[in-house]
């Protein structure tokens, strides 16, 4: 269709859609649209009717725009975008020709409602029905209760106790799960509940302090927190003996597939392995100002943040948007602090010692933040280890779609199992 038919249609399906009055609360910016020599002014108004202007005078104000070639834009509007072009933030990192102009933190003030938009014009330009997508329904015939047990352990640590919550399921061999950036061990529930894992693994994902359920030790205060690396291996050291885990295969993703390559090169003689997901042994670039910045919500920035890291066929992209939601204020700030900071293991990854802790390294092909490019040459540097892209996936492999993280992630278990068996790990 062409650009006029478009944006009209665009118009009238962002005005049939309730999900505007259900999620702001009296926003009020404008933003410009260019694709080549085509371009649309968008208002966003809760007190009057949105307007859309393809020919907008000099006159017209906007706080931002988004500009780029038509290439660039085809390849956003496509039913399931490739990477990097699947999300607007994904493309502000890695397409030079995609650019953000104007008031950036109107921009980052109001990104999940321009990403809506956006998603929206895709959903228009491909025939499909404009309404949100939601994850996927998990319909039950009867009611059910799930095979994992919650419970808390008080973790003597630096002199402070940490009261920490974590859950489990299953027996057999330890199966340490660490939950990513700014987010909780709900992240595992998948995991926790599948029994093709819980059948021969003891599978424990617990809360870091500060986190989901785990406050924070006493004394604090809204803001302080920050990790590294050293306090962030020495709480799981702590954790590992306070429940009594013996030689577990720890499995995490982001920052905690950072510290599982940390921890490999630390305690190869405790562990029975580590799979280290979305890792590499440096990712620069990704400390952000707008996650504690006090004209921003942190609760719709944050996770804003972190969304275009998926695949944009994933079904439960939402579930981790509101996990991400419900951080505490400066918690994302101060994990990221290390994750994108203190964390840079270029001077000793190459002497992990893969033959007393196997790695295995998996990463989705469609995270931008830390890129399966990055994670290969990482397992390139250190000797023995296994690297695997993970097509159709991206930032948050076990929750943003557990069916298909599995087809990766079982195989590698049926291995370390296997090694364990034999006495090689």
């Amino acid at each position: 269709m062409g650009w006029t038919e478009f944006v009209a249609s665009w118009a009238e399906a962002c005005r049939r859609n309730t999900e505007w009055d259900a999620f702001y609360t009296d926003a009020e910016f404008a933003f410009l649209v260019r694709s080549g020599g085509d371009e649309v002014l968008i208002r966003v108004s809760r007190r009057e009717p949105w307007s859309w202007s393809t020919a907008p005078s000099a006159d017209d104000a906007w706080q931002f725009s988004l500009s780029a070639p038509v290439a660039v834009w085809t390849e956003f509007w496509r039913p399931v975008p490739r990477p990097p072009y699947h999300n607007l933030l994904a493309m502000m990192a890695r397409v030079p020709d995609f650019r953000v102009d104007g008031d950036r933190r109107v921009f980052f003030q109001h990104a999940y409602l321009v990403r809506r938009i956006l998603e929206t014009g895709r959903a228009v330009m491909n025939g499909a029905p404009p309404a949100p997508a939601p994850g996927a329904a998990e319909a039950a015939a009867a009611p059910w209760i799930e095979p994992i047990t919650g419970r808390y352990v008080h973790v003597p640590f630096r002199g402070q106790d940490l009261r920490i919550y974590y859950e489990e399921a299953g027996t057999g061999q330890d199966l340490l799960c660490l939950h990513t950036a700014g987010s909780d061990g709900r992240q595992f529930r998948a995991l926790l509940n599948d029994p093709d894992v819980t059948r021969e693994w003891h599978v424990v994902a617990f809360d870091l302090p500060w986190h989901g359920k785990s406050l924070p030790p006493e004394p604090w205060y809204p803001g302080a927190y920050r990790l590294d690396t050293d306090t962030y291996a020495g709480v799981i050291d702590a954790f590992m003996n306070a429940v009594g885990l013996v030689r577990p295969v720890v499995l995490g993703s982001s920052m905690a597939g950072e510290i599982c390559l940390e921890l490999a090169y630390r305690w190869p003689e405790r562990l029975g392995g580590v799979i280290a997901c979305e890792a590499a042994d440096r990712v620069p670039g990704r400390q952000v100002a707008w996650s504690k910045h006090p004209e921003v919500n942190a609760a719709a920035f944050v996770p804003e943040w972190v969304y275009g890291l998926m695949a944009p066929h994933s079904p439960r992209k939402d579930e981790v948007w509101w996990e991400y939601s419900q951080g505490g204020h400066g918690l994302f700030h101060g994990d990221i602090a290390f994750y994108s900071g203190d964390w840079d293991a270029r001077d000793r990854v190459s002497r992990i010692d893969t033959a007393r802790c196997p790695v295995y390294m998996l990463t989705g092909e469609y995270d931008y933040s830390c890129t399966p490019e990055m994670s290969r040459r990482t397992a390139e540097r250190i000797p023995g280890a296994q690297f695997q892209e993970m097509k159709g996936l991206g930032h948050f492999p076990m929750t943003e779609n557990p069916e298909r993280f599995r087809e990766y992630l079982l195989p590698i278990l049926a291995e370390l199992k296997a090694r364990a068996r034999e006495g090689r790990a």
